[in-house]
C-alpha cells in the first residue's frame, strides 16, 4: 500500500504546473446593452477557460449580460451593438434563389449585425427566424445567413 501513495506522490511531482496568464476583466460594473470603451476593461493575472485575453476583442462590443468589476470577461458575454431592438419594425426579405418577397415584420427580440432573431410577419402572424444585415433588415431563407 505504501509503494502505491510513493508512486502517486511522484507522478503528481511530475506534472507541469499550471501557467499563469493575463485575462480581460471588467474594470467597473456594467449594465447589459453597454457598448465597451477602453475604461471598462483591465487585464488581470489568472486563467479561465473561455475568458477574453486582448482587450481589442471586448472594445466596441455590447455586453449582452451584466459584467461584475473584477470579474473575467467570457467570450459569450459580449456581441456586436444590437442595431434592432425588440418590437421594432423591420423589413424582412425572403430570398431563394430569383424569388425576393418583401414584408414588414415586429422582431421580438434584440439583436446586432448577422445575429439571428426571431420575427413576426404583421401580416400572417407567422414567426420566422432571419438574420440582421448591416442596414437593419433581416433577411430568411436558404440565403439568409450574411
Amino acid at each position: 500500500m505504501m509503494r502505491v501513495l510513493l508512486l502517486l506522490g511522484a507522478f503528481a511531482a511530475a506534472a507541469p504546473a499550471p501557467v499563469s496568464a493575463e485575462i480581460l476583466v471588467a474594470a467597473r460594473t456594467i449594465r447589459s446593452q453597454t457598448i465597451l470603451g477602453p475604461g471598462d476593461v483591465a487585464l488581470a493575472e489568472g486563467t479561465m477557460a473561455d475568458a477574453l485575453t486582448d482587450p481589442h476583442e471586448a472594445i466596441g462590443q455590447e455586453a449582452r449580460v451584466n459584467l461584475y468589476a473584477g470579474r473575467p470577461i467570457m467570450a459569450g458575454d459580449l456581441g456586436p451593438p444590437a442595431i434592432v431592438d425588440r418590437n421594432q419594425i423591420v423589413t424582412v426579405f425572403y430570398r431563394n434563389g430569383p424569388v425576393n418577397i418583401a414584408a414588414d415584420g415586429r422582431a421580438l427580440e434584440r439583436a446586432g449585425v448577422g445575429d439571428p432573431v426571431r420575427v413576426m410577419n404583421l401580416a400572417s402572424r407567422t414567426t420566422v427566424t432571419g438574420f440582421v444585415a448591416a442596414d437593419g433588415t433581416v433577411t430568411v431563407g436558404a440565403s439568409a445567413r450574411p
